[in-house]
């Protein structure tokens, strides 16, 4: 058993650090945060506190009180810090990716599945809503991406719904920190196996794509690609 707490101390102090980064990156973008904490944590105890002297037991109240204190504020901190790290990642070239690596369980995600000189970006993701291509850019130029992107699709899984989403905070645009809710919501169209299926033929895909043997250096003028990778012989 003595050799299990200095490995619990470890993990004890590395929350506890993770803590104190996460609480000085958010006050950075809201300098508030100290004082709402604050606040919260001691208009809660009161209350309780208030209650417990009102009905006799003002020790049981306040320390039930304490420990709701504690986990309001906890709440409070974790809203803050994800709406602070939201703010700092929009508008910088692949947010939206790092959201969907963290969308959770049965969705698979491919980020850049399509992208120009301009940095505008097309991620996909796979889950029971079928099929999402997540763009992050300029609205008039990732159209075209996006666009071509849908086509593959057609070509590859025709059976499978294809879904878009421009992440941004205009009109017909889903803001960053509700792309997840937004892809969570979704409804569910497909089974478990159709879901691994489609990865598959997706996946099958860009192996295909990977290995067309494509020329060294600039494409010549007049050029155009072969449709479906060509035939096998």
């Amino acid at each position: 058993m003595a050799r299990k707490e200095p490995a619990a101390d470890a993990a004890n102090q590395g929350r506890l650090k993770q803590i104190a980064l996460t609480y000085k990156m958010t006050r950075k973008a809201d300098s508030k945060i100290g004082l709402v904490l604050a606040a919260v944590g001691i208009v809660t105890f009161g209350v309780f506190l208030a209650i417990g002297f009102l009905i006799g037991h003002p020790i049981y109240l306040g320390i039930l009180g304490l420990l709701l204190a504690f986990l309001a504020m906890a709440i409070i901190f974790g809203r803050r810090a994800e709406r602070a790290a939201f703010g700092q990642m929009e508008g910088q070239p692949g947010a939206a990716a790092a959201v969907l690596d963290n969308i959770g369980r049965g969705w698979t995600t491919t980020p850049a599945v399509a992208m120009n000189r301009s940095q505008d970006v097309v991620h996909r993701a796979v889950g029971k809503a079928g099929i999402v291509l997540v763009a992050e850019g300029n609205p008039n130029r990732v159209k075209s991406l996006l666009a071509a992107e849908k086509r593959k699709m057609a070509r590859v899984v025709s059976d499978v719904p294809v879904h878009d989403l421009l992440v941004g905070n205009g009109e017909d645009q889903v803001p960053l920190k509700k792309l997840r809710t937004t892809m969570l919501k979704m409804p569910r169209v497909l089974t478990g196996p159709q879901v691994t299926a489609t990865n598959d033929r997706l996946r099958a895909m860009g192996d295909l794509m990977s290995n067309m043997p494509l020329p060294k250096g600039p494409m010549p003028k007049g050029m155009r690609m072969p449709k479906g990778g060509g035939k096998m012989r």
